[in-house]
């Protein structure tokens, strides 16, 4: 069987001008993951990542590490459809439905960019509105819209994959529990409720044998726990 990595981006930079850029904090646990990656052998046929910058430079500092592993390491193929799902657009859209008072709304954006715990209830006041049939937006990629991209994503895998190839997918916690909804069966709201356990450079594996797939772990992130430094694990 083959395998396929999905691959949480590094911690990103909460609350500055641009989130989509690695904090160093980040750059560090992508670093880890590689120099883990290369003690324990696993090496990758192709790597993808979406093309966000926090994704794909996580995925150069990974397979950095790979390399001064002494492993051959593939070049970073780009495919948009493993993107985050764009959660400024999202708020826009459907802040205005949960609170009418713009006042309200302001002190809730204020709470929210400076607080995770704020902005993780926020979210999820917010998700809650998009994935529902009766909230969708004509100027908003949709949560069917969303979900079928990934899924197509996930096809164009599968239709070019050798049959016990190794594939990386540096991508974020959007497409990951999507996946898992569609592979395991999990409703969208009970999958997006594990969105917030994903934590920063962890992956989930999946097997395929042709375009049948199983999910074979979930969220590891070893890697940061054998390191017994509490800070190093993060989940933004």
């Amino acid at each position: 069987m083959g395998s396929i990595y999905l691959i949480r981006h590094g911690q990103a930079s909460f609350g500055a001008p641009d989130y989509d850029v690695l904090s160093p904090l980040g750059r560090r646990q992508a670093e880890i993951l590689g120099a883990h990656l290369g003690r324990q052998g696993v090496g990758f046929d192709r790597c993808i990542s979406g093309s966000l910058k926090r994704q794909q430079h996580t995925a150069s500092a990974t397979l950095e590490q790979l390399h001064l592993a002494g492993m051959q390491i593939p070049m970073i193929e780009t495919d948009p459809a493993f993107d985050e799902i764009n959660i400024n657009a999202v708020l826009e859209a459907h802040l205005p439905d949960l609170f009418p008072a713009r006042q309200d709304m302001q002190r809730a954006l204020q709470q929210a960019a400076s607080q995770p715990g704020s902005f993780q209830r926020l979210f999820g006041q917010v998700i809650e509105q998009w994935i529902t049939d009766g909230h969708k937006k004509e100027t908003l990629e949709s949560w069917d819209g969303f979900r079928a991209r990934v899924q197509d994503g996930l096809n164009r895998l599968l239709a070019d994959a050798a049959p016990q190839a190794r594939i990386a997918v540096f991508t974020s916690g959007g497409p990951i529990i999507t996946l898992l909804h569609l592979i395991v069966g999990l409703s969208a709201h009970k999958a997006f409720e594990l969105a917030w356990q994903i934590a920063n450079t962890s992956f989930s594996q999946l097997r395929f044998e042709g375009n049948e797939v199983t999910l074979a772990s979930f969220n590891s992130h070893a890697h940061l726990e054998t390191m017994q430094t509490p800070g190093l694990i993060t989940y933004l």
